[in-house]
């Protein structure tokens, strides 16, 4: 049983969001919050030459990373979230970092598709957040880059951003794309 009371502690911690309680442990292991205890301080031995750790504030328990890891560990989550972004993404943060502040519908009026997937998974990257309501008919909300869209890509200020211009030969492809559909229609 004991040992079972090691391995739920473990898998708790895992996936608790936030630190744990012994009193919570106890519960959930059906055990005594002596034995709980017991079983956190052999958990933080075994962890103690690890890649991960337990570390113990008040009563509270959690699950975390060795601290002298933490420059590899902002590498690969820096890298890991660069590769997360899809070409629809990057458009669409290229959409807002060269129009804001921008609502929903100018965005899609660029992309000629639904973006609000994309928007919400921008803000819950931290790259975009709200910044107003636009003077319009409801009111809606406008769109900009955060701190966090600079620090992703290793950019001091927004003046580092470069400026916008489509080559020369894509304004008369898209000159000629409106004549034609004007003509077909």
């Amino acid at each position: 049983m004991k040992k079972d009371i090691k391995s739920i502690i473990e898998s708790i911690l895992l996936v608790a969001e936030k630190p744990v309680s012994v009193k919570e442990l106890s519960t959930i292991c059906s055990s005594m919050v002596s034995d709980v205890q017991k079983s956190l301080s052999e958990l933080i031995k075994e962890y103690q030459d690890r890649g991960i750790k337990i570390i113990k504030k008040g009563n509270f328990y959690s699950l975390v990373t060795d601290p002298k890891n933490s420059d590899a560990i902002a590498k690969f989550l820096n890298e890991e979230l660069r590769h997360d972004l899809s070409v629809a993404a990057l458009e669409t943060l290229s959409i807002i970092t060269y129009k804001q502040p921008v609502t929903r519908m100018d965005i899609e009026d660029v992309r000629g598709v639904s973006s609000d997937h994309l928007i919400r998974n921008l803000m819950i990257r931290g790259l975009i957040q709200e910044v107003g309501r636009k003077e319009a008919p409801g009111r809606p909300i406008l769109y900009g880059t955060t701190m966090e869209f600079l620090q992703y890509f290793g950019l001091s200020s927004e003046k580092e951003i470069p400026d916008f211009k489509l080559p020369e030969n894509t304004l008369m492809e898209i000159k000629d794309s409106d004549n034609n559909n004007d003509e077909n229609q």
